[in-house]
């Protein structure tokens, strides 16, 4: 595993918000990763895989749509009981407010993800995704950080560079 001393996140350029009103808005991340669309999907629905890189814990695959999975978040260890609403292996996921979209991309893929959460909260979440998807790229690649997510995520200091970046770029305070 890496020495998380030597990760340092870059710069905020991955995302972007629509807003759609005050209570809402919805948050684009746009990642290259140079993984084949099916290794990403498995990093994607594979609770094993989730477990080292994402926000939440499944306590089931995500990937068969009609699904009812448990989602423990980190941040708050909330557990929220969520659908899979669509899942086209290894183009689309979506459940609960957030949609993946995975595209080949030369060979790598090009994954979209829509989430949608309060306005108070989205240059964390920006923030949040950006450096999980850091970490989910380097255990694709075979050389692990560990993962960065919830109240560990808020004491990292290149959370809090990137929360203040994007939340100057998205006008949100």
């Amino acid at each position: 595993m890496m020495d998380l001393a030597q990760y340092t996140p870059g710069p905020a350029s991955i995302a972007r918000i629509h807003k759609k009103d005050g209570q809402r808005w919805t948050m684009i991340v746009t990642r290259e990763l140079p993984h084949a669309p099916e290794k990403v999907w498995q990093a994607l629905t594979d609770p094993a895989h989730l477990r080292e890189w994402a926000p939440f814990d499944a306590d089931r695959r995500l990937d068969t749509e009609g699904d009812t999975v448990k989602l423990t978040w980190a941040a708050t260890q909330a557990v929220t009981e969520v659908q899979v609403t669509q899942a086209e292996a290894p183009r689309v996921l979506e459940l609960h407010n957030m949609r993946w979209e995975l595209e080949a991309h030369g060979s790598g893929t090009q994954l979209t993800l829509w989430h949608t959460i309060p306005p108070r909260y989205i240059a964390w979440g920006a923030a949040g995704w950006q450096i999980s998807l850091d970490v989910m790229d380097r255990l694709l690649a075979g050389a692990p950080i560990g993962r960065i997510a919830g109240p560990n995520a808020m004491q990292f200091e290149g959370f809090q560079r990137l929360a203040a970046e994007y939340r100057k770029q998205f006008d949100a305070e």
